[in-house]
């Protein structure tokens, strides 16, 4: 009975293809109008503006909206992704693309004449850990464009500001370098302290004002500041009622993570390097992804000085501080059994760090997935493997090796091979489980499952991707 299932799950694959992928996408104006020239032409604009900003740390641009032209349009169009969903107009980039010379020579004229308006953001909720639900934006495409335009001109010019350790949403930085660079800061300082902090509400409590007299510390042209002004009071859209925004930045927008990470340059950043380091006993540093950051101290003392000033300083710009998410956690490279008691864990950027020897038998710092990010990310596939039942085997094998590979090319770090397995396994439980669901013939059992159906549709083994 086992054998006959498994016969009938493999033929209901066969003569299966899966068009994943063919969208129409191919059919857009991309490549047919001076792709290659127009590009470079672009690039060399963005590096003089670089090259000025780098040359002059306190010049202020005064003349960047005029750059705005049709080319600078398309190539902004040309980065800005295509398989988001659609906004509150309901325009999909398919759709878009359809005339899509016309479309982005409109809304050049819109923007030269300043008559541009920004729709407002589409909410919708999700679900997170514990119940709670978390807002999500969808701008519209159009108005995507325009975002992922503001910042080409502004990143070139921020970025010369912006310090190494701030990783988050930035040209040559990744998650995985600020993982590496928490090990080797915490060998080479002797860090013994780790404060984990936990900003509330960040992105939906940014102020406005402030953001404006940041941004304007460099760039003070009136068609960007109108542009993001626009976006900063466009409002949210939530379940069909349109609301106003006082504070925070446009959720879900191409613009929001550069506009965090000025904020933050200045409130954080700039703070900590200028005003903290110095006044510090011992040794420290900081690394910071978006709004997620960790600080390390030599010296305890460091650490609780720091910690009871941190709050007061996110509260002089409308921030907080989250009481219960933020602690301060001994984390010093263990000597000894005796210390190593002593030791405890931080969670950041979805990995849980620890100490523990290696094979060889020294200490290093290791990292494992997180607990509630596994649970998440199997919740997620046995509800996935229950509504997608009906598909044929194929495309479900096809589908399922699609999204375990894009699970491993984050969390496939060194020392993280067990969670790895682990939700390989639990993968396969879930797809052995819904698939003796939909079979008439009774529940094939685990150990055929195992070694004969996985063998002609094996889902992918994890391998160290990231060797931090």
């Amino acid at each position: 009975m086992d054998a006959m299932c498994l016969r009938r799950w493999g033929t209901k694959a066969q003569g299966t293809h899966c068009r994943e992928g063919e969208t129409g996408h191919n059919v857009f104006l991309e490549g047919t109008m001076g792709d290659t020239q127009g590009s470079q032409t672009i690039s060399m604009k963005l590096q003089r503006i670089a090259k000025q900003a780098g040359s002059n740390p306190e010049m202020v641009f005064n003349n960047l909206y005029h750059l705005l032209d049709f080319d600078f349009l398309l190539e902004a169009y040309r980065r800005t992704r295509k398989d988001g969903a659609p906004g509150v107009d309901k325009v999909t980039a398919k759709k878009y693309a359809e005339n899509l010379e016309s479309n982005l020579r409109d809304l050049h004229v819109r923007l030269r004449t300043h008559i541009y308006k920004t729709p407002p953001v589409e909410r919708v909720w999700i679900d997170k850990e514990g119940g709670k639900k978390r807002p999500i934006g969808k701008p519209a495409f159009e108005d995507k464009i325009v975002q992922r335009a503001c910042v080409m001109l502004l990143s070139p010019i921020f970025d010369h500001d912006f310090y190494d350790f701030s990783h988050g949403f930035r040209e040559g930085h990744s998650q995985h370098q600020t993982l590496h660079e928490i090990s080797t800061k915490c060998w080479n300082l002797n860090i013994n302290w780790i404060l984990d902090a936990d900003v509330s509400g960040f992105f939906d409590n940014i102020d406005h004002r402030l953001l404006r007299e940041f941004i304007q510390k460099r760039v003070n042209d009136g068609g960007v500041k109108r542009l993001i002004g626009k976006w900063l009071s466009a409002g949210v859209v939530d379940d069909g009622v349109w609301t106003r925004s006082e504070k925070g930045t446009p959720q879900g927008g191409v613009i929001s993570p550069l506009l965090a990470n000025i904020f933050l340059h200045y409130v954080l950043d700039e703070w900590f390097v200028q005003e903290v380091q110095p006044r510090m006993y011992g040794r420290c540093f900081i690394v910071r992804y978006a709004d997620d950051f960790i600080i390390g101290f030599e010296s305890e003392r460091d650490a609780h000085r720091v910690m009871a000033v941190l709050p007061k300083r996110f509260a002089r710009f409308g921030l907080s501080i989250h009481p219960d998410k933020t602690k301060l956690v001994r984390f010093g490279s263990p000597q000894n059994d005796a210390l190593s008691k002593h030791n405890e864990t931080f969670d950041f950027l979805g990995f849980t760090h620890f100490w523990s020897k290696s094979r060889r038998g020294y200490w290093v710092i290791k990292r494992k997935t997180m607990g509630k990010r596994i649970r998440r990310f199997v919740k997620t596939m046995w509800l996935w493997c229950r509504l997608n039942r009906h598909l044929p085997v194929d495309e479900q094998h096809l589908k399922l090796c699609v999204k375990l590979r894009g699970y491993y090319q984050y969390y496939a770090v060194r020392y993280n091979s067990r969670a790895l397995n682990d939700v390989l396994y639990h993968v396969k439980r879930a797809w052995h489980y819904w698939l003796s669901r939909r079979c008439d013939k009774g529940k094939v059992r685990w150990d055929k499952f195992d070694n004969l159906f996985m063998r002609k549709f094996p889902l992918p083994l994890p391998r160290i991707i990231h060797k931090i």
